[in-house]
């Protein structure tokens, strides 16, 4: 083979899968999108179905939450029985089906049923997305292609935000919620021409098919590898006398315990220290230091909106070179930091001026942590960690302890803003981040450049190789 030919040939895999991952890193827009809409939204929606008590506004926005919980939970086994690409195409449907039911809802009743429906899309694709990307792509660009899924949830919200302004002046929220058909037909048609991952393929007795998608994206000689470490896996789960069927005792067996701590420890950390609470009520807080209801939604879109995004580019650039575990590391230092320093302004108890001025900083500073850290860092590793048999349905557990977690900071945080005041809540926050910082550095691993197969023979404490063309 010629220079010339090796060359075409690597340029056509990596952009093989570059489509692929930019395709269904679509469902991480929409987890984005359909989490930050309502943001705009509500207001309309209290003048349209006037009157709304807190409660129910309270149900509306927290419902979305609950069907993540349930779509994360079921999501996994989906994949791991029927594969990730009929679970994706799944995902895409119910997006697509949610967002009518919730543009076109009569009443209230058809609205909370509708926010339901997109929380099952959202937490179905909070753990397919990953997954899908992490099997697919080459062990030296997994976590560049991974975090994408972050990069677009993030442009999601930011999207979410635009579209919010944009059709503000006709009172649309119908329109609002109407755009994500868009991006959810093109996850849907996307994803019906990709290929089935090709582990699940493998793990599934379809070796000739998983060897084909494998040399869409590899050498011949990186496939044969990989085949290689994938038959040496599944030759030590026949010795071991590994039933077939996936049963949920098996997450709690010694090989895989430690990785089930890593995974739900972070997908708790993400949200204990405070992200989505800064998302939520970020004018809020704004507006506590000065700003008027104008001026605190503007810094909301530029703190959260446009440096969440800057910093999650950042991050997809870095993850490969730099690893996961010191992004996590310095991220959290710059999280604790700027949740002290938050802490520091709202007890000092000023208004306006320089004070609203560091306010803004600190929460900017605290986002541009967040999202080279825990933010893409989380669905990144519960994407890697797990073994293959099991990778499904281990994800959907760290899956719904992220979203049970979100849903009971964002359930409490009001009642702590009242009884602590915003210093003593953003100093609960700081310290939280301390404990995140300890957990990280002494349980978890790092999983750079490392194939699917050496970190889950890591775990088992074996070795399936040592040379290979990286």
């Amino acid at each position: 083979m010629t220079t010339a030919s090796a060359g075409g040939d690597a340029q056509r895999r990596r952009r093989f899968v570059n489509v692929a991952a930019g395709i269904t890193a679509t469902g991480g827009l929409l987890f984005g999108y359909d989490t930050g809409v309502i943001s705009g939204a509500l207001l309309f929606i209290r003048q349209d179905f006037a009157p709304l008590s807190p409660l129910m506004e309270g149900v509306i926005v927290s419902f979305l939450l609950v069907g993540a919980v349930v779509g994360a939970l079921s999501g996994g086994p989906l994949s791991d029985r029927f594969g990730r690409r009929p679970t994706a195409l799944l995902a895409a449907t119910i997006f697509a089906v949610g967002a009518l039911i919730v543009a076109l809802t009569p009443n209230v009743a058809l609205l909370v049923f509708g926010r339901f429906v997109l929380g099952l899309g959202v937490g179905i694709a909070s753990m397919i997305v990953p997954l899908y990307i992490a099997e697919i792509a080459p062990a030296s660009r997994r976590g560049a292609l991974v975090s994408l899924n972050q990069l677009m949830i993030t442009i999601g919200i930011l999207l979410s935000y635009i579209m919010g302004v944009a059709f503000a002046p006709i009172e649309g929220w119908r329109w609002m919620f109407a755009v994500a058909l868009v991006p959810a037909v093109v996850l849907f048609v996307g994803m019906f021409l990709l290929p089935e991952s090709p582990r699940w393929l493998f793990n599934n007795g379809r070796l000739e098919q998983a060897r084909t998608v494998l040399g869409r994206s590899r050498s011949p000689e990186e496939v044969e590898f990989e085949l290689q470490e994938l038959e040496e896996i599944k030759r030590r789960e026949r010795e071991q006398g590994t039933r077939q069927r996936v049963e949920l005792k098996e997450l709690l067996s010694p090989y895989v315990r430690p990785a089930l701590i890593v995974g739900i420890g972070l997908a708790i950390f993400q949200q204990i220290t405070g992200i989505n609470t800064v998302i939520y009520y970020a004018p809020t807080i704004l507006q506590g230091v000065g700003f008027s209801e104008g001026g605190a939604i503007a810094a909301t879109a530029l703190g959260v909106g446009v440096v969440n995004v800057g910093f999650t580019v950042l991050a997809v650039y870095i993850i490969d070179r730099v690893g996961r575990k010191p992004l996590l590391i310095i991220g959290l230092i710059g999280m604790i930091v700027s949740l002290s320093l938050l802490a520091v302004v709202f007890s000092t108890g000023g208004t306006g001026g320089a004070t609203g001025v560091l306010a803004t900083a600190c929460l900017a500073l605290y986002i541009a942590s967040f999202a080279i850290s825990l933010g893409p860092v989380f669905w990144l590793m519960i994407s890697e960690i797990y073994p293959l048999r099991i990778r499904g349905t281990a994800m959907s557990v760290a899956s719904v302890a992220n979203w049970g977690s979100n849903f009971a900071v964002a359930l409490s945080f009001p009642v702590v803003l009242a009884t602590l005041g915003g210093a003593g809540s953003f100093w609960t926050f700081a310290v939280l981040g301390v404990v995140a910082w300890v957990f990280v550095f002494f349980m978890v691993p790092e999983t750079k450049n490392r194939t699917l197969e050496e970190i889950e023979a890591s775990f088992r404490g074996t070795d399936v190789g040592s040379s290979r063309v990286r």
